[in-house]
C-alpha cells in the first residue's frame, strides 16, 4: 500500500477538480476545507500543486486553471479532468497485464478490489484486453518478500532480516519490530524499528535476501514515529553534515534529482551551480562525485575531497599500469 498520507492527498486531489466545477461561482476556503476534513492551509497547498498539473506540454492551455477571489476559489480551466477517460490500445493492454500481475502477488489484501478493478477495465477495453490474454509476468523474489512481511504486519509479529545495505556493500542481519509498508516510485519499503540501531528504519524489499516471521509480538518502542513522506522519502535530520559541490553544467541535473538544500549559481565552473545536500553517508556522497567524472568538485567537508582524489589517483594509476 502507498503510505496513507499520500494516498490521502493523491485522493483530494483528484476530488478537488470535479468538487470546484460543480461550483461555477467559487466556494469559501475554509468551506472546502471543512468538506474535505483538512485544515485550510492544507488545501490551499493541494490547490498550488492542483495548479502545475495538467496535460502533457505543461503550457499555457495545459494546466488546470484556479482563480482566487479574497476567500473564495473557482477551477477556469479543468485540463479535461471531467471527461470520461478513454483508453488507447497501449494503455488498456499495460492496465490489464499490471491488474493481472497485481492479482498474482502472493498475499494481496486487496484481491476482491483488484478483481473488480480488472473486470470494469476488461470490459471497457475490450478487444485491447484481448491482446493482453498471452502476456506473461513471473513474480520474483522480492514478491516473495512482501507476502513474509504483508503476514509478519497482519499477525503483529517480528521479522528476521538478512538485508544488503548497498552504501556498504555488505549484508547483516537484524531482528526488526514491522511498522507499515509503503509503495514509493515503484519500491516496496518495509518501516520498521531496528533493535539492531534502536531507531526506525525503512528497509527496501528488493534488497532483502530472506526474511522470517518471528513467533515472538512486535514492540515498536513509544517513540518509533512512521515518518511523514508527502515531501519525499528521502528526509535528512538536520544534525546530519551539509556536503557543499560545485557542479558543472552538465551535472545541474544533480540539484533536480536530488533533495538539496541551496542552490546557487556560479561563474565557476561556467554556467554551473553551487549545491549543498545533506546526508550522513559520505560514501553515498563520495560515489556520486566520483560517478560525475569531474564535472563535480567538493568544497566540503574537506575530508570527502581528499578522499574522492586518492580514489581518482588509485583508478588513474591502475590505468597506468
Amino acid at each position: 500500500m502507498t503510505s496513507p498520507g499520500a494516498a490521502d492527498r493523491m485522493t483530494r486531489l483528484l476530488a478537488l477538480v470535479p468538487y470546484l466545477t460543480a461550483r461555477p461561482d467559487g466556494v469559501r476556503l475554509a468551506d472546502a476545507a471543512a468538506d474535505f476534513g483538512v485544515s485550510e492551509a492544507q488545501l490551499r497547498r493541494d490547490l498550488d500543486l492542483l495548479w502545475v498539473c495538467g496535460l502533457p506540454g505543461h503550457g499555457p492551455g495545459d494546466l488546470i486553471d484556479l482563480a482566487f477571489e479574497g476567500d473564495r476559489v473557482r477551477v477556469t480551466f479543468t485540463a479535461g479532468m471531467v471527461r470520461p477517460l478513454r483508453l488507447t490500445t497501449d494503455e488498456a493492454v499495460a492496465l490489464t497485464v499490471a491488474l493481472r500481475t497485481l492479482l498474482d502477488l502472493p498475499g494481496l489484501a486487496e484481491g476482491e478490489a483488484v478483481s473488480r478493478a480488472l473486470a470494469k477495465v476488461s470490459a471497457a477495453a475490450g478487444h485491447a484486453a484481448e491482446l493482453a490474454a498471452p502476456v506473461a509476468v513471473s513474480v520474483d523474489a522480492r514478491e516473495q518478500a512482501l507476502a513474509v512481511v504483508r503476514e509478519g504486519l497482519e499477525r503483529g509479529r517480528a521479522l528476521h532480516l538478512q538485508y544488503y545495505v548497498p552504501s556498504r556493500d555488505e549484508r547483516t542481519e537484524r531482528t526488526v519490530d514491522p511498522m507499515r509498508l509503503l509503495l514509493v516510485d515503484g519500491h516496496w519499503y518495509l518501516e520498521a524499528w531496528c533493535r539492531r540501531v534502536e531507531a526506525v528504519r525503512l528497509f527496501r524489499l528488493d534488497r532483502v535476501d530472506d526474511v522470517v516471521v518471528l513467533a515472538e509480538p512486535a514492540a515498536p518502542p513509544p517513540q518509533a514515529a512512521e515518518r511523514d513522506v508527502d515531501s519525499g522519502l528521502y528526509q535528512p535530520a538536520e544534525d546530519e553534515p551539509l556536503v557543499r559541490l560545485r557542479l558543472a553544467r552538465t551535472a545541474r541535473w544533480v540539484a533536480d534529482y536530488y533533495p538539496v538544500e541551496e542552490v546557487t549559481p556560479v561563474e565557476d565552473p561556467p554556467g554551473g551551480l553551487a549545491v549543498a545536500v545533506r546526508t550522513a553517508d559520505l560514501a553515498w556522497a563520495r560515489r556520486l562525485v566520483a560517478s560525475l567524472g569531474g564535472s563535480a568538485l567538493v568544497d566540503e567537508p574537506a575530508e570527502l575531497g581528499q578522499q574522492v582524489a586518492a580514489e581518482a589517483r588509485v583508478a588513474l594509476a591502475r590505468y597506468a599500469d
